[in-house]
């Protein structure tokens, strides 16, 4: 399978599951995935890698006393200090840090102007996820927001993303972040009554062969469908889905790759 060996500054590099019920998110996503699950002992419980093909592909951790089950998006920095202090002049707010994660590397938890959290990842022994897919790879951060521009403006002056299309206003259709030129995420206008009571936030999405038929195990398993499959135009058929612990994540049949015939 493809390895990922680094992220360029700016880039998402990892996302991790903050879980209520350790054994069942194992349960859930090794059978969505096929992922294994490898446990480091923590002084608070047990930090999990999730890895497909021996590469890492994600990760989980108990939740806090009152939190939530939730997924979670990191952002690779050069200088996970440097990037902490700026984000309260940006008009975001720092939760947590900067701290050591032992010597896998430095991080921060921030919070953007619309209440979305996010983290910062300085990469010391572990660069984020190696896994390069092509299924069971999460491949898309996609922020949720009220308030567009205003998001538009604090990860540009963040991050030096750019957005596309480059205006970004309250009536603007979905657009994509760029970082250096690149695509790496989403921006998703949060427009219409089906958003009421849902706070700006980050989605991950994760890579699969067959949408409906992934959509379907979920439910089997246990997990809710938010969002039944549907086509998203030259790009794949996607679903939104809440695990058994209430964690809500996508998944994404892309249109552009090709799977080999299986038995």
């Amino acid at each position: 399978m493809p390895k990922i060996e680094s992220y360029a500054p700016g880039s998402f590099c990892w996302a991790d599951l903050a879980t209520t019920d350790a054994a069942a998110a194992k349960h859930f996503y090794g059978e969505m995935f096929g992922w294994t699950a490898v446990d480091i002992p923590m002084p608070e419980g047990a930090y999990t890698i999730f890895q497909s093909g021996g590469n890492d592909a994600a990760a989980m951790y108990p939740a806090g006393p009152g939190m939530p089950a939730h997924w979670g998006v990191y952002f690779s920095v050069a200088a996970a200090d440097e990037s902490a202090a700026q984000v309260e002049p940006c008009g975001g707010k720092l939760i947590a840090g900067p701290f050591d994660a032992m010597d896998a590397g430095r991080m921060a938890v921030a919070q953007d102007p619309q209440g979305a959290v996010f983290s910062l990842w300085q990469a010391k022994r572990h660069i984020g996820a190696t896994h390069g897919g092509p299924l069971g790879q999460v491949v898309w951060p996609e922020l949720a927001t009220g308030d567009p521009a205003g998001a538009a403006g604090f990860y540009t002056r963040l991050f030096g993303w750019k957005t596309k299309p480059e205006t970004v206003g309250a009536d603007a259709p979905y657009a994509e972040w760029l970082n250096q030129g690149a695509s790496i995420g989403g921006l998703m206008p949060m427009q219409g009554d089906q958003w009421q009571g849902i706070p700006p936030h980050w989605m991950i999405y994760i890579t699969v062969a067959d949408c409906t038929d992934r959509a379907a195990r979920a439910g089997q398993l246990g997990g809710k469908i938010c969002v039944p499959p549907r086509d998203i135009p030259n790009v794949g058929r996607f679903s939104v889905i809440f695990d058994p612990q209430g964690a809500a994540f996508s998944i994404i049949q892309m249109t552009a790759v090709h799977h080999p015939a299986t038995a």
